[in-house]
């Protein structure tokens, strides 16, 4: 975040390498040199989500546009995989 003349500029957030580590859980590093493991289980709700449920499917996602992204389309916006607890 940097300040100018009492403007804010935030810098947006960025996934840059993810993990697969068990379950639901994945190793993400973000572009602000955080980086976290979340679970995901509890957010695999709607339509897009439900083949996910099926861990050999969860296993297999990439990086693309700055976030986690699966075959079907499936994807969560960076800002809120870093909010994730």
């Amino acid at each position: 975040m940097l300040l100018f003349d009492k403007i804010i500029i935030m810098k947006s957030i960025e996934v840059i390498k993810a993990e697969y580590i068990t379950d639901y859980k994945i190793h993400l590093w973000f572009n602000n040199n955080v980086d976290k493991i979340v679970d995901l289980y509890s957010s695999l709700k709607g339509v897009v989500f439900e083949p996910l449920k099926n861990v050999e499917k969860f296993k297999k996602f990439k990086i693309k546009y700055n976030t986690i992204e699966w075959d079907n389309g499936a994807d969560f916006a960076p800002e809120y995989l870093y909010g994730l607890e």
